[in-house]
C-alpha cells in the first residue's frame, strides 16, 4: 500500500492529499530516508513525520486496506 494512503487509513493524517503533499515536501521519512508518496509500506518500517512542533515516529505493525476508527491505532506503535 502507498504510504500516503496508509497514513490516511490509520488516521495519522486526516486527508490523503495532505499526506501526499507532506511526502512531496520531504517531511516524511521511512527508515531514515526521505521517500515519495508512492513508497510501498511494509510491516516493520519506521515512519517519521515532521509536521507541526514535535516530530512523530511510528513503527508499522500491520498494513490493512481499511481500519475502523477504534482499530486504527492497533496498526502502528508510537516510538519515543
Amino acid at each position: 500500500m502507498r504510504i500516503d494512503k496508509y497514513l490516511k487509513v490509520i488516521r495519522v493524517i486526516k486527508r490523503r492529499t495532505v499526506a501526499n503533499e507532506a511526502c512531496d515536501a520531504g517531511r516524511i521519512f521511512v527508515n531514515g530516508r526521505v521517500i515519495k508518496a508512492s513508497y510501498d509500506v511494509k510491516e516493520g518500517d519506521v515512519i517519521e513525520i515532521n509536521m507541526g512542533q514535535k516530530p512523530l515516529k511510528i513503527k508499522v505493525l500491520n498494513v490493512v486496506e481499511y481500519a475502523k476508527k477504534e482499530d486504527a491505532a492497533q496498526n502502528y506503535e508510537v516510538i519515543e
